[in-house]
C-alpha cells in the first residue's frame, strides 16, 4: 500500500500517513470470525469447500511472508481452526463504528513493523477493539520483536496514582523490558533505544494540555528522531470531541510537563494530529524533525463524543473514570492550582469540587445565577478518602461544595465555566479561597488567570483574553487536521 505524503510548507518536513479510504479492510471478515466462533461445530464441514477470498485481507497480509506476493500462507480451514480453538493475538477487531491507529495497524499496516525490533509507547489504553492490549498482540507474534515497554504517567497497566514517580521493570504479561518515562526520565536514552528499529506510540489521550501523555509522546519523538529511527503514532479519538478550542494557549515562560507545547488547554486535535502539529511546526528540541508516520482511524469523525465511536471506555488514569469526568476536566483541573478539593478520593473526580470552607448551597446559588450553557450547579456535601496514595486535599474532612451536573455536553464550555468557578469563589470565600500559585500559573499556561481574578475581572472579562490568541492558532492546527 502507498503512502500519501501531506503537503506542507517548504520549511516542514513531510509527515507520512495512510489514506483511509484505500483500506483492504473487509467487513465481512469480521461477521465470518463472529459466526465462526459461535457455529464452528455445526459448520466445519462446509469450511472446507470456502473460497480463500471469503477470509478477507487480514490473515493473509499480515502472515504472509515477505516473498509471498499477498498469498496467505496457511490455508483458510487452518486459519479457522486456529481462530477458534486457540485465542490468537490476531482475531480480528470487534464490531465497533470506529476503528483506531492500532486496529488498523494490525488489519492495514502491519508491513511498518514487520520484521522489525519495536519499542511500545503505551499504557492500558492501547487496546484494540477487540479489548487486547497492543503489547500482548506484538509479544505473540513471531513477525516482530517487542523490544521494550515505555510507561508514561500512571505506568504501563495505569495503576499508579498521578504525580508519583515510577522505577524501570518488566513487565508480568509479556516479560518485556519497561522504562518509566515519569521519574527521573522523562525521555527515552540513547541506550534505551540501542536495539529498537522503530518506536511507536499508542495512549489514549483526553484532549487537553495538561494530561501529561501528550507531553510524553513529543519528548519519545524528539528521542526517536535523535536516534534517526521511524516514530509511529496510532491515533485515537479525542473524547471530548476534535471540533473544541478553549482557553489560554501556553506561555514560553512556563513551559512545563504540564504545558510543553503552546496550545490552548481544549485543543480540539488527536493525538496524531498533535503529533504532526509539534514535528510540523519545529517545536522539537532544536528544531530537529522526526520521520512520523501516523496511522489515522477509520470511521471517526470530528464531532463524535467518545461514547458514539463504539469504542469501549478505558480510564486513561485512576481519576479519568468516565467519559464524563473527561468533559469537565478542562475546566476543573484548574482547581488543582487551588486549596478547594478538586474531587480527588471521591466517586466524582473534577466533578465534585468544595472546600470545608465552603458553603455548597449558596455556592451553587451564585454559579447557577451566571446560567451558564449546558450545566448546573448541585450543592452537596463529600469527604475526600484520606489515603496518603493519593493526591487528595482535605482528605478525611467533610467539605461543601458543587456537583458540576453538565446537562448538554454540546452546549457546555469546560474551560468557560473553570473561570466561573475560580472567580465566584474568590468572591464568596475571599478569606479562605488561596492558590496554589506555580501550579495554578502551569495549569492554565499564564499569570494572566490568576492575575486577572485578583484584581477582581468578571469572568467574561478574563474569557475575552484568550480569544484573539485562539483565533491566531485556528489556522495552525488547521494544516495538522487528518479528519
Amino acid at each position: 500500500m502507498s503512502n500519501d505524503e501531506r503537503r506542507m510548507s517548504n520549511d516542514e518536513v513531510p509527515v507520512n500517513h495512510f489514506d483511509i479510504r484505500n483500506s483492504t479492510f473487509d467487513i465481512r471478515y469480521c461477521f465470518s470470525c463472529v459466526a465462526v466462533r459461535l457455529i464452528f461445530p455445526l459448520k466445519c464441514f462446509s469450511l472446507l469447500f470456502t473460497p480463500s477470498s471469503a477470509f478477507g485481507g487480514l490473515p493473509g497480509r499480515l502472515l504472509r511472508t515477505s516473498a509471498g506476493e499477498g498469498r496467505a500462507s496457511l490455508p483458510p480451514l487452518l486459519f479457522t481452526l486456529l481462530f477458534t480453538l486457540h485465542p490468537s493475538p490476531f482475531t480480528f477487531i470487534a464490531l465497533s463504528q470506529v476503528l483506531v491507529g492500532a486496529d488498523r495497524l494490525v488489519a492495514d499496516e502491519f508491513m511498518l513493523i514487520d520484521g522489525k525490533r519495536v519499542g511500545l509507547v503505551t499504557n492500558h489504553t492501547g487496546v484494540l477493539s477487540n479489548g487486547n492490549h497492543l503489547a500482548d498482540v506484538l509479544h505473540a507474534t513471531p513477525r516482530v520483536t517487542l523490544q521494550a515497554l515505555f510507561g508514561p504517567e500512571h505506568g504501563i497497566r495505569g495503576e499508579t496514582e498521578g504525580g508519583l514517580e515510577i522505577s524501570h521493570g518488566r513487565d508480568a504479561k509479556t516479560g518485556a523490558r519497561v522504562y518509566s518515562l515519569y521519574g527521573k526520565i522523562r525521555k527515552p536514552t540513547s541506550e534505551m533505544l540501542d536495539s529498537v528499529d522503530v518506536l511507536m506510540f499508542d495512549i489514549q489521550d483526553v484532549g487537553t494540555r495538561f494530561y501529561t501523555y501528550i507531553s510524553t509522546m513529543s519528548y519519545a519523538m524528539e528521542a526517536a528522531a535523535g536516534k534517526g529511527i521511524p516514530f509511529i503514532v496510532l491515533d485515537r479519538p479525542n473524547p471530548i470531541r476534535g471540533t473544541w478550542v478553549e482557553g489560554f494557549i501556553r506561555d514560553d515562560s512556563l513551559r512545563s510537563f504540564v504545558g510543553l507545547h503552546p496550545i490552548p488547554i481544549a485543543h480540539g486535535m488527536t493525538i496524531g494530529e498533535l503529533a504532526m502539529l509539534i514535528n510540523g511546526a519545529g517545536w522539537l528540541e532544536n528544531g530537529i524533525k522526526a520521520d512520523l508516520i501516523v496511522v489515522p482511524m477509520k470511521g471517526w469523525k470530528r464531532e463524535m463524543w467518545y461514547d458514539e465511536t463504539g469504542l469501549q471506555w478505558v480510564a486513561p488514569s485512576p481519576n479519568m473514570k468516565t467519559q464524563s469526568t473527561a468533559v469537565v476536566y478542562p475546566g476543573t483541573c484548574l482547581i488543582e492550582g487551588t486549596n478547594l478539593s478538586e474531587g480527588r478520593g471521591t466517586n466524582k473526580p473534577f466533578e465534585y469540587i468544595g472546600a470545608p470552607y465552603v458553603d455548597g448551597k449558596r455556592w451553587a446559588v451564585a454559579l447557577n445565577s451566571y446560567k451558564l450553557p449546558g450545566v448546573k450547579f448541585e450543592p452537596i456535601r463529600f469527604t475526600p478518602e484520606n489515603n496518603p496514595q493519593i493526591s487528595t486535599k482535605h482528605g478525611g474532612k467533610e467539605c461543601g461544595g458543587v456537583f458540576i451536573h453538565v446537562t448538554d455536553r454540546n452546549a457546555y464550555e469546560p474551560v468557560k465555566t473553570g473561570v466561573f468557578i475560580l472567580v465566584s469563589a474568590k468572591q464568596l470565600f475571599p478569606n479562605e479561597f488561596g492558590w496554589r500559585k506555580a501550579s495554578i500559573d502551569r495549569l492554565s499556561g499564564t499569570t494572566l488567570l490568576r492575575e486577572s481574578v485578583e484584581k477582581r475581572l468578571s469572568a467574561p472579562e478574563i474569557v475575552e483574553l484568550w480569544l484573539n490568541r485562539i483565533k491566531k492558532f485556528e489556522p495552525l492546527r488547521g494544516k495538522y487536521l487528518l479528519y
